[in-house]
């Protein structure tokens, strides 16, 4: 579209008329005012769908238009025909077809883009007249441009024609009809491809065809077998574009038709057709090793695509002609080959991937059959799937540190990924191989390390690790006869490389269970993760690693405890690790003080607390700032951490373990209530200054929320105090977080009549200000009608009985919770009727807590208002 020299008008306001269009669509293309723009959108989009759209589309599609124009009339036909086809008076169909022929011809040697959407557009209207009004479309199409045109060039009508026969299965994917008129058009067009393959055969099979006719004919073809056609019928175009692979130009084209025609579910019907593919496929072997050789990945991946196709697909059809049983095997070993395919994946080679889904799939079926048939299956392929754990370690071997060191972070990423589904598959082969992989392993790693003739690569070590440690996160390798050797094993192995210690550190974490069990090997491992956590590099690894065996082993940890605290404590004031691993590793340090004489812990808690303590007393007397605001979230992070697996009464135990292991008897009050009782005084100061600050009141909201779910009724002493700061935040400055914490206290303690006077006068006051608040927006506190809303659904578990509410209606009295009609209608000011008799004292005893929840009535007493 050439640019004039003045803007024209916005078209806002205007009729919708060809000249108008074309004022709108160069605003469009070309006015710099954005708003302008986005203007002319909406108006064009308007008129697209206007009646009058059906006069000005033709119009614009003159040839004398510049393409952008014709594109957009074209589109218009499409939007009419598609969404308002019940508009189109019967009479005018044949009208209305004959000019969309008429115009797709003209076009057929002008512009793709214009071309294109001509053809959608009349797909669209044979899709909505199939099959009682043009019952036999596609021959139509086909009769209609195979037709002598002295106007327009044969090859130009050809691809015409097959640019149409494209995109007719496409429009019908996505076309809005009814399900029952779907299921009607899929029919007919099954029938009607008996119209098009004897066409795509002969065009791929004339010598002369251009390249780019056979590409279209294979893009054709690929369209057309995704309306499930019948794979016998398709043995014909599939092996022609199977020869089509031998032409660089038409490689990726025939690779798509292929995995295509494959793919379909249905295919699985015609296992014949199916055995018939196997041998085409097999004989790309040669093609693909010539591509791996020369590093030509495009091609190496394209053909592993077929072969994973066939074999993924229907895996359990191929597997149940036991007379092919060879040249599945062989499909299955050409797998292998891709999977094993050299080079570091994703810089040498990006094929080994595509395989892993298939072995899990190969595996599920032959674990599928019966008893007898998978005896023998399983004879064939556990040699296979042994093969595979091999192949897959190899693959998932890091690369050298020169050549790591050039890898881009994107890359390095994606190697981590591939690494986790290869974990993942590991894990998965087990269920066929079982201990004997883990011997298997264990064998391997121990000759790697004993051999001193020929030292070992770090990586061939690391890579037995991991899948060592692939196997052990997930299955239970307590009963594992082999384990003890990797135990003694893992101090042997020279650590030299961040990689490598990666994998010893999170191996030791895979098997903390085993360590829970056999407590006396805790020492072998327990120095090395220790010494690790001074690592930042190892950051990640060595917290995560001593929080499980701070988890699973805490009960035999008594001995290690100091030296545990110490190092931990280092750690923590050098600051070595971040934010997230600072608080995990608080919960292993909690983990392992739950098992100590409460004596000990409080010992320990002072040493380990206490400089946070300190520090938290100065940003108190600070003014607000970032920098201090920060801190203070750090700080109240890690304490709501540490309080959050400190528990000494092991409610999180589970039934077994506290039946075998002996626990300590543990008498006076809980440490975490004695350490918030102490500086409940200073996280009071630290909220005087930070109260309008969100984050700061959910940082301290976490601490009590966090005690409160670990300690449970332990938490008792805490309620009266923690209640009236909750009223005192919540007054001052509404906040989601204090709700929240409130809907705690319900949940635990709704039920205990000694705390219940507290928590009760909370209560009315949350309720008395956030209806106030509400009165005022709720909109504008979404955070607030959340928490409230979940505080009175908990309110209609916890205080059934507790909170007789009537409300104002003509119905039964109801309970106000978030879920009934009522519940919803606070958020619109209304309110329940509160009776006196329903609450004895509530408010009362609220006053006298100085909350002033309720504003006095007349007659002295107080009532709630809203």
């Amino acid at each position: 579209m050439e640019r004039r020299a003045e803007a024209p008008p916005p078209p806002q306001g205007l009729d919708f008329t060809v000249e108008n269009v074309e004022k709108a669509l160069h605003q469009l293309y070309y006015d710099p005012n954005i708003e302008n723009k986005n203007l002319a959108q909406k108006w064009l989009m308007q008129a697209q769908v206007s009646p009058q759209a059906w006069h000005f589309s033709w119009l614009l599609l003159n040839m004398d238009k510049v393409p952008e124009i014709q594109y957009f009339g074209a589109s218009a036909l499409h939007i009419k025909i598609s969404r308002y086809w019940n508009d189109i008076p019967a009479d005018q169909y044949e009208s209305l077809k004959s000019q969309l022929f008429t115009h797709i011809t003209r076009f057929a040697g002008g512009s793709k883009i214009v071309l294109t959407r001509l053809c959608v557009a009349l797909a669209s209207l044979a899709l909505s007249m199939m099959p009682e009004a043009w019952p036999c479309a596609v021959a139509d199409m086909v009769r209609m441009f195979q037709a002598e045109d002295s106007n327009v060039d044969g090859r130009a009508r050809c691809l015409a024609l097959l640019e149409l026969l494209t995109v007719l299965p496409e429009e019908f994917q996505t076309s809005r009809l009814p399900q029952y008129r779907k299921g009607q058009v899929r029919s007919v067009l099954a029938q009607e491809c008996g119209s098009v393959f004897p066409l795509l055969e002969q065009l791929l099979q004339q010598q002369d065809s251009p390249g780019f006719i056979k590409q279209k004919v294979l893009k054709c073809f690929s369209s057309w077998v995704q309306l499930e056609i019948p794979l016998m019928d398709c043995e014909n175009l599939i092996q022609a574009a199977f020869t089509s692979l031998q032409d660089p130009e038409l490689f990726d084209t025939a690779v798509e038709a292929v995995v295509n025609a494959i793919s379909q579910p249905d295919a699985q019907r015609y296992v014949n057709t199916l055995l018939k593919l196997i041998p085409p496929v097999l004989g790309l072997q040669e093609q693909l090793r010539q591509a791996v050789q020369s590093g030509d990945m495009e091609t190496s991946h394209g053909i592993c695509r077929i072969a994973v196709a066939l074999g993924e697909n229907h895996s359990r059809a191929l597997l149940d002609q036991v007379e092919h049983w060879q040249s599945f095997l062989a499909l299955v070993n050409m797998i292998m080959f891709c999977t094993g395919i050299p080079g570091h994946y994703p810089v040498n080679e990006t094929t080994s991937s595509l395989t892993l889904t298939f072995w899990y799939t190969l595996q599920d079926d032959i674990l599928s059959f019966e008893p007898d048939k998978q005896a023998v299956y399983q004879q064939v392929y556990r040699p296979v799937y042994f093969q595979l754990v091999d192949v897959l370690l190899h693959k998932a071997q890091f690369p050298s540190d020169e050549e790591y060191g050039f890898w881009s972070s994107d890359e390095k990423e994606q190697f981590r990924i591939y690494r986790v589904d290869i974990s993942d598959t590991l894990m998965y082969v087990y269920e066929m191989l079982g201990a004997e992989l883990l011997s298997s392993l264990y064998d391997k790693l121990g000759r790697l390390l004993t051999n001193t003739e020929q030292p070992s690569t770090w990586q061939h070590t690391e890579a037995l690790l991991y899948g060592f440690q692939s196997i052990a996160e997930t299955i239970d390798v307590n009963y594992s006869d082999v384990v003890p050797g990797l135990i003694g094993l893992i101090p042997r192995i020279s650590i030299s490389n961040v990689q490598l210690a990666d994998t010893v550190m999170f191996t030791i974490g895979a098997l903390s269970e085993w360590l829970a069990d056999h407590p006396v090997m805790i020492n072998n491992v327990l120095p090395l993760v220790l010494q690790a956590l001074g690592n930042p590099e190892l950051s990640i690894s060595s917290v995560s690693t001593l929080k499980k065996i701070c988890r699973e082993c805490k009960y035999d940890l008594p001995p290690y405890a100091a030296n545990i605290v110490a190092v931990s404590q280092e750690v923590l004031m050098k600051q070595i690790h971040k934010t997230s691993q600072c608080m995990w590793l608080m919960q292993a340090l909690g983990f392992l003080l739950s098992a100590l004489q409460v004596e000990e812990i409080l010992k320990n808690l002072h040493s380990l607390i206490t400089p946070y303590i300190q520090q938290l007393e100065k940003l108190a007397d600070e003014t607000p700032n970032p920098s201090n605001k920060l801190a203070i979230i750090h700080i109240l992070g890690l304490l709501s951490n540490l309080f959050t697996t400190l528990d000494i009464s092991h409610h999180d135990d589970d039934h077994e373990s506290t039946e075998v292991k002996k626990l300590p008897v543990q008498q006076g009050p809980n440490p975490v209530v004695v350490v918030l009782q102490q500086v409940f005084q200073l996280i009071q100061k630290v909220l005087s200054k930070w109260l309008n600050d969100a984050q700061v009141v959910e940082s301290v909201c976490a601490i009590f929320e966090k005690s409160v779910k670990t300690l449970l009724d332990d938490f008792a002493p805490m309620v009266p105090q923690l209640c009236e700061m909750l009223g005192q935040m919540y007054s001052t400055i509404p906040q989601a977080s204090a709700i929240d914490l409130t809907r705690q206290l319900v949940h635990i303690f709704a039920h205990e009549p000694a705390h219940f006077p507290p928590i009760k006068a909370l209560f009315l006051l949350v309720t008395s200000v956030t209806l106030t608040l509400f009165q005022q927006g709720p909109r504008d506190h979404p955070d607030i009608v959340d928490s409230f809303m979940q505080l009175l659904a908990q309110l209609n578990i916890e205080f059934l009985h507790l909170f007789p509410w009537k409300l104002k209606t003509k119905h039964s009295p109801l309970v106000l919770g978030s879920h009934h009609p009522q519940g919803s209608a606070l958020l619109r000011g209304a309110a329940p009727s509160c009776h006196p008799l329903a609450w004895p004292g509530g408010a009362a005893e609220a006053s006298s807590r100085g909350f002033g929840l309720l504003p006095r009535s007349r007659s002295g007493g107080r009532k709630l208002e809203h």
